[in-house]
């Protein structure tokens, strides 16, 4: 199988229906004038969950705020295409059915330092460069930055069903890291709007072993690591090619942990696929897989 490009692992129709058609939904609730963008789309489950926090606090004034906001009123928090926040900890919010933390836009958000703008824009333009640019319009268009680490700590990302075209992450000075963790965690966006678009429903009880975790886990959660991973090599690999200073041996460092990790793959990864119903979105994830295994 010959590598595909990044822009065509990703292309898949439906996926701009289903998102224009959830966004009109929560329009007709909220009453907001919301567009048919990913970005609108984006926004329209921040206001969403915000308007029921409101609710459930009665706090008239927020809820309005919910209820009228558009994404042109949140400009002051655009870099480009994308909407960008930075919260303080303490900021973060918790559900009582999931204990992932999550920040919601609203009247009191203040836009990020200049630093943070220049950051992002430089991943994105990163991103961009190497194929990616069309995923983090689509599926990541609201960038939430959490901590800032050094480039040897833990990175902790993470992106929610609740809140598709978010994306939660920490970050370095490096752009190439932020760009990384954002291909990410909007391919898990991307893919649950996948199987949602075409209705795919995966069965709970069957499991498969995942080398990123060590341990089984659900044919959900290691289809969902098959493709994301898959995405971060194919951009790691391209970025190491005009690397320079610290990002070299760590961006090497990176693709020899997911090729010791992708070697077990195949042997599961047809038998995940089985389930997924939807042949367009089996042939998406494979050829990732295999574009991914591929010697660089």
């Amino acid at each position: 199988m010959s590598a595909l490009s990044p822009e065509t692992l990703v292309a898949l129709g439906g996926i701009a229906d289903h998102q224009r058609q959830r966004t009109n939904r929560i329009t007709s609730v909220l009453g907001n004038r919301l567009g048919s963008s990913a970005l609108d789309y984006a926004v329209a489950h921040h206001l969403l969950e915000g308007a029921e926090h409101a609710a459930r606090a009665r706090d008239a004034d927020r809820l309005a705020w919910y209820r009228r906001t558009t994404v042109r009123d949140l400009t002051h928090l655009s870099a480009g295409p994308h909407i960008v926040l930075s919260p303080r900890p303490a900021d973060l919010l918790r559900s009582e059915i999931s204990e992932t933390a999550y920040y919601l836009a609203s009247p009191h958000t203040s836009p990020a330092p200049p630093e943070a703008l220049g950051l992002v824009r430089a991943a994105l333009a990163s991103a961009a460069e190497h194929g990616f640019g069309t995923l983090l319009t689509q599926h990541a268009p609201v960038i939430c930055l959490l901590n800032r680490r050094r480039l040897d700590e833990t990175l902790h990302s993470w992106a929610l069903t609740r809140l598709p075209g978010t994306v939660f992450t920490d970050y370095t000075a490096h752009p190439e890291v932020l760009a990384r963790d954002l291909i990410h965690e909007a391919a898990h966006n991307w893919l649950n709007d996948a199987l949602t678009a075409h209705d795919v429903s995966l069965p709970t009880d069957v499991s498969f072993f995942s080398p990123w975790r060590g341990t089984p886990r659900p044919v959900y959660g290691f289809l969902h690591a098959c493709w994301a991973f898959s995405l971060t090599v194919l951009y790691a690999r391209r970025a190491r090619c005009s690397a320079t200073g610290a990002m070299v041996p760590f961006l090497d460092a990176y693709l020899r942990q997911q090729e010791s990790q992708f070697v077990s793959v195949p042997e599961s990864l047809t038998e995940a696929l089985s389930y997924v119903s939807a042949k367009v979105v089996r042939d998406h994830v494979s050829r990732a897989v295999a574009t991914a295994l591929q010697p660089a």
